[in-house]
């Protein structure tokens, strides 16, 4: 196969990061970017050196000369566009989450089963220096049986606002947008684990706390303090067909001294902390270690995204295997939807 023929839909923020990545390669050829905005699409095909750019969607997946999307749009439009893709050929990078509502899911798995296509979720937290070197110990049995994690993230005043702050295009708050990455790293060093029962809260009770000023943050090209119909927090305790469990934690808004981060996952024969930078525990000869790997990066790096994009060209092309497959994002829907389920109606819920 020759240089991978790439399109991109979506011409927002994150789609940079997609963007730059592609750049670098020399076995990519950027093809198209579509975009609702047609000047934001044109934009993206000066900035980036696209031989087209396209107002639909559609436009662009009816085209013969691209072999693989990558979808950077609003959560809403994730499956409906993966499915599109699929259906006509394409192969998919699709922006997590995955979609909206575990039906979504199971129609995505249908699309990808019967196009014969990758679909890969931009998990990109998984393919971080850090993660790695610790799925390595964790799969060599280091750690033993893993059989405890914990996913946590707190922003004091972190709601962006905009679509990240209207639950019909986001489909959630902070558990949705950000929490799902800390649960998918501790949820895949685990093993992938089946989800049997969930306990769950939200609570919105802050908003987006427009009003706070002095403290910088990411607000949508859309910003509007005075609308939110997301959760400020959620909570959980999620239990596995293997006895294991997972504490989940996650926040755009509350009064917490600090934002922080935790990602943890603890075994029978040590433990270990990715984030918010990877340490590790054991014991020999009755004693207590703490290990200190000694690599670059101990924490993400924005960097990550380049072997993200590196993995799925090279998957497009035949020469690599999946790492974040849509069965991954249907059983993460499952979760996440579990999770807002068991909160909406205050006691736990069982998963099927």
């Amino acid at each position: 196969m020759g240089k991978v023929r790439i399109g991109v839909v979506g011409a927002g923020t994150i789609s940079d990061s997609h963007l730059s990545a592609y750049a670098a390669r020399d076995d990519v050829d950027l093809v198209a970017v579509a975009d609702m905005n047609a000047d934001r699409a044109r934009q993206r095909q000066q900035e980036y050196g696209f031989t087209d750019h396209h107002d639909s969607a559609a436009a662009l997946f009816e085209r013969d000369d691209i072999d693989a999307v990558s979808i950077c749009t609003w959560n809403d439009s994730h499956a409906e566009l993966a499915i599109a893709a699929l259906d006509a050929g394409k192969h998919v990078l699709c922006e997590k989450p995955l979609c909206k509502t575990v039906a979504e899911a199971e129609a995505v798995v249908q699309a990808v089963e019967r196009s014969g296509k990758h679909l890969e979720i931009g998990y990109v937290r998984r393919f971080a220096r850090n993660a790695e070197v610790l799925k390595r110990f964790v799969d060599g049995g280091d750690l033993g049986e893993i059989y405890y994690s914990k996913a946590s993230i707190i922003r004091r005043t972190g709601n962006p606002g905009g679509w990240f702050a209207d639950v019909e295009l986001s489909g959630g708050g902070p558990l949705i947008d950000i929490g799902v990455h800390c649960i998918d790293l501790a949820w895949w060093l685990m093993g992938g684990p089946k989800v049997t029962t969930v306990s769950a809260n939200t609570y919105t009770r802050l908003g987006n706390r427009g009003n706070i000023q002095n403290i910088g943050r990411y607000k949508a090209a859309d910003y509007d303090p005075s609308f939110n119909t997301v959760e400020d927090l959620a909570n959980a305790l999620v239990r596995f067909e293997n006895g294991s469990s997972m504490l989940v934690d996650v926040s755009f808004s509350l009064h917490a001294p600090q934002d922080s981060i935790l990602v943890a996952v603890y075994g029978d024969k040590g433990g270990a902390e990715l984030e918010p930078q990877l340490k590790m525990v054991t014991e020999k000869y009755d004693t207590v270690l703490n290990l200190n790997p000694q690599i670059d990066k101990l924490s993400f790096d924005m960097g990550s995204f380049h072997k993200e994009i590196g993995h799925f060209v090279e998957l497009v092309k035949g020469t690599a295997e999946p790492l974040a497959p849509v069965s991954d994002g249907l059983e993460m829907m499952k979760i996440l939807r579990a999770i807002y389920e068991s909160a909406d109606k205050g006691a736990e819920i069982t998963v099927q």
